[in-house]
């Protein structure tokens, strides 16, 4: 585990690809950014970790909503937001009160799960479309604001409820990207209290943000010419062992 950084080679050997993941999916791989929060994850404390990503999500986040300023759904983020809002706080809870290795083992969890969520994901779009619903969007806006809360992976959760709904590609890309720029807003105040941005962790975040722009420039350049197939069984692979990984190291620490 990892306590001294900025500076720390072993930090940025894990957040540097981190990041570079998180530029690509905001330039055209949508899900790369599973494999994030867990890499990071590996090196440092799950709370921490998140805390140095939010400010990068935030500047990215931002770009999307701009890009995407005409291209959204009223009804659904009348829905998501509010839910994602209880369920930021909830996230919150937890990791004010839980153990880190507890969080760690709810990031591996997560990340498996968003795995298994994108294996099934072709079952989902070619089932008949679906509406925008109160009672689902209020359960999955909830699930998505306390998973992006403790790693950062809302997407997951807000897929299984858009995806069925069969919004154009534009609306659905404007829709996730106002709601999880509202969302991550809504994190900072409780980062604060946790007392996670110190001057180390905005220190950390404002010396990758260079790689966080100049990596979302290359996913909009490279997806044009890259297989994305191929990419996402390789990053997918990938975030299942990493996952692997967390389950095991939150559980020996809780239980063993």
């Amino acid at each position: 585990m990892l306590s001294a950084f900025p500076g720390d080679p072993l930090f940025y050997l894990a957040a540097i690809p981190a990041v570079i993941l998180l530029g690509l999916s905001k330039g055209g791989f949508s899900g790369l950014s599973s494999l994030a929060m867990p890499l990071v994850a590996l090196a440092i404390s799950p709370v921490k970790a998140a805390a140095i990503v939010l400010p990068i999500l935030i500047v990215q986040d931002w770009v999307s909503v701009w890009a995407f300023r005409r291209d959204w759904d009223l009804r659904n983020l009348a829905i998501l937001a509010p839910a994602g809002a209880i369920g930021v706080a909830a996230g919150w809870l937890m990791a004010a009160r839980v153990d880190e290795q507890a969080v760690r083992l709810a990031v591996g969890l997560i990340s498996v799960g968003f795995v298994a969520f994108m294996l099934l994901r072709d079952r989902l779009a070619s089932a008949a479309a679906t509406e925008a619903t109160v009672a689902p969007g209020l359960f999955w806006g909830a699930v998505a604001g306390f998973t992006s809360f403790v790693s950062h992976t809302g997407a997951p959760p807000t897929m299984v409820y858009l995806l069925p709904q069969r919004l154009t590609p534009r609306i659905f890309a404007g829709t996730s990207a106002i709601l999880f720029a509202i969302v991550n807003l809504l994190k900072v105040g409780p980062y604060f209290a946790l007392g996670q941005f110190s001057r180390d962790n905005l220190s950390a975040s404002a010396s990758l943000l260079p790689v966080a722009v100049a990596s979302t420039f290359a996913g909009v350049w490279l997806v044009r010419r890259v297989s994305a197939e191929r990419f996402y069984v390789a990053v997918l692979a990938l975030t299942f062992l990493v996952g692997v990984k967390l389950i095991w190291d939150g559980a020996w620490g809780l239980w063993g």
